[in-house]
């Protein structure tokens, strides 16, 4: 009698653990996210400019603001929709939003600026067809389900409003970030992602953020290539704010003892300290801007 050997089930990914260690990142990170606010906003200042516009983020428009971290383009978008618009900068880490809170607070937009702890892919608990305008920076990628979380974009939009989303475009243009994960995953023995994983690169292939957007059923779609490089004075800089604000690449080192994690961390900066110029770091970053109309 021969004895049949089945091959191991293929390994899937879990969404919600995905999830679970997301929330848990953030929650970590989310003073050092916070700190380093005014350079995240100006680092991604023409792209953010360029998302208001595209979603023509004006006076007295109401915005939903997914993913919105710390909520440093919620109080710019705040400011553009001015007091009779109004802005829900959603996130899972309620750290996040803390920070974001008070700092509207301070600015003096509390008025203006509401938070809610709320998954990216639970947005049909929103009210149906409440805002013009549902903006993403660098949020959209890391969802597990991101039709379920544009569904919930479209649905919470009121008719002719407009999602607009940052995502990063591909590694080889956004090397500041590529060469940091490549050199983890190679030295922490990482298996390649799983079908359906997300990821920082997930939708910046040519004509993926479009087919995401399409498939959703939004329509008059368009998206823009924002030149987006990450100046500060050293790569040594560099990969300090790597270090402190990139929850998921500690994560990706779980595995890895003290010791091999400051190896790993040291040979991130000599790789990027090609990219030191004369007048300071210049790492290679290029972000999408895309745009759909419901």
């Amino acid at each position: 009698m021969s004895t049949v050997l089945q091959a191991p089930a293929p390994a899937t990914f879990d969404a919600e653990k995905f999830k679970s260690t997301t929330r848990a990142q953030w929650q970590s990170a989310a003073e050092a996210w916070h700190r380093w606010g005014p350079f995240i906003g100006s680092w991604l200042g023409d792209a953010t400019e360029a998302m208001f516009e595209m979603a023509r983020v004006g006076q007295g428009c109401r915005v939903l603001d997914v993913a919105a971290g710390a909520g440093e383009q919620s109080l710019a978008a705040a400011r553009r929709v001015g007091t009779g618009g109004h802005v829900l900068a959603t996130d899972i880490a309620p750290a996040l939003l803390e920070r974001a809170e008070r700092d509207a607070q301070a600015a003096g937009l509390g008025g203006i600026v509401a938070v809610r702890e709320l998954d990216g892919e639970a947005l049909t608990s929103l009210p149906a067809a409440s805002f013009d305008a549902a903006i993403s920076r660098v949020g959209l990628i890391y969802f597990p389900d991101q039709q379920r979380a544009l569904a919930g974009m479209k649905h919470a939009l009121k008719p002719g409003g407009r999602v607009a989303a940052i995502v990063y475009s591909t590694p080889d243009r956004n090397e500041f970030f590529s060469i940091p994960v490549k050199i983890i995953r190679e030295r922490a023995k990482l298996a390649p992602p799983l079908p359906g994983q997300p990821g920082p690169f997930s939708l910046g292939g040519d004509g993926v953020l479009e087919a995401a957007f399409a498939k959703a059923g939004f329509k008059d779609i368009a998206v823009r290539r924002v030149p987006s490089p990450v100046k500060l004075p050293s790569a040594k800089e560099c990969v300090r704010f790597e270090r402190e604000s990139f929850g998921a690449l500690h994560q990706m080192m779980s595995a890895l003892d003290e010791p091999q994690r400051a190896q790993v961390w040291h040979d991130i900066e000599v790789a990027l300290s090609a990219f030191e110029t004369k007048g300071g770091f210049v790492g290679p970053c290029e972000m999408l801007v895309g745009v759909g109309t419901v």
